[in-house]
């Protein structure tokens, strides 16, 4: 399938999530994600169910050479062990996963699409470099490691929803450490490897950049979707996102904090997402791509969160998503005319 064809299964204005939520019960979490965003529902991580789904056990684990904790809450290296990876997907690591999957698979009519998540090789590659391995090693392993569970993922997505498109993000804190000219490795290197890992992948591909993280390194690497928080600090990008959308890229905004209270209504934060495109436009950015090509999710994960104001955040989102899409329609509509 072509990147286009692959494209036309994003809808303007759809809300998903960045991953985790702060349930117990994968069911639970699986039944929230797919009824609170149904146009693009998120498989959930539950870090708080056990400490195997964190962002780094549940993806280094299918390393020989890291030895996880049996709580989960850490990992050391053992470098006598080193070998092929081997990801599989299992309830302990992958619960709130595999309860989505199943959950999705016996909808009436499941879902069109269906985003999940894998932490990204510049993460896990800086995850093993400060336990002890080498750099260049750890980043070789990390993407070899992160090529082999996108394949397990993707592969268990097909078999369960053969109808529905994947969509799969990267999740790349790591990527502060570059925007501070901190990396590990080359810009360019890490740039490379990233696009390498995500050209493997058979999904509609993003890369989330949490916080203030790199995000022309980001779009460089040439996802179709580049998740970002929607806030003044993108403004000094403004160049590279405009060339990004003109490309046919998409842009997740993280529209609804997830630091700090977010109220039950979604008007400061829709009049908040507005102004950073209205700024952006003044830089040159086209106002009808920012609309037709955005997708609108929480700041990052919600694991810290309560059950109840996780669900609000998520409400939050899909309201705002709702009036992106009611202009992106308009818009699209203004075009036409």
């Amino acid at each position: 399938m072509t990147d286009a064809a692959r494209r036309r299964s994003l809808t303007a204005g759809a809300a998903t999530a960045m991953g985790s939520l702060p349930h117990r019960d994968p069911l639970e979490a699986a039944r929230l994600a797919l009824a609170a965003t149904p146009r693009l529902p998120a498989s959930p991580q539950l870090p708080n169910r056990s400490a195997h789904e964190g962002m780094l056990v549940q993806w280094l684990r299918a390393l020989p050479e890291v030895v996880v904790a049996p709580d989960g809450a850490g990992f050391e290296l053992d470098g006598d062990r080193i070998g092929e990876p081997s990801p599989e997907l299992d309830g302990e690591a992958h619960g709130g996963f595999l309860a989505f999957v199943d959950e999705a698979a016996a909808q009436a009519e499941p879902p069109s699409a269906v985003k999940t998540q894998l932490t990204g090789p510049l993460t896990l590659g800086m995850a093993l470099a400060d336990a002890g391995m080498p750099a260049p090693i750890a980043f070789e392993r990390a993407a070899a490691l992160v090529e082999g569970w996108a394949e397990v993922v993707t592969g268990h997505l097909d078999r369960r929803l053969s109808n529905t498109q994947p969509v799969v993000f990267l999740d790349e804190p790591a990527l502060t450490a570059w925007q501070v000219g901190e990396g590990p490795i080359a810009r360019e290197e890490a740039v490379d490897l990233l696009s390498s890992v995500l050209a493997g992948i058979d999904a509609v591909v993003g890369v989330h950049v949490c916080g203030d993280g790199d995000r022309r390194m980001a779009i460089e690497a040439g996802p179709e979707i580049v998740g970002v928080v929607a806030g003044p600090d993108v403004l000094p990008d403004a160049i590279a996102i405009g060339r990004y959308l003109d490309g046919g890229g998409w842009v997740a905004w993280g529209a609804v904090p997830t630091d700090r209270p977010v109220g039950d209504h979604a008007e400061h934060w829709w009049k908040a997402l507005v102004g950073v495109w209205c700024e952006l436009t003044v830089a040159g950015c086209d106002p009808v791509l920012l609309r037709q090509q955005s997708l609108i999710t929480p700041a990052c994960g919600l694991a810290g969160h309560g059950e109840e104001q996780a669900a609000r955040v998520l409400d939050l989102a899909v309201e705002i998503g709702e009036r992106v899409r009611e202009q992106a329609v308009a818009t699209r509509l203004s075009v036409g005319a």
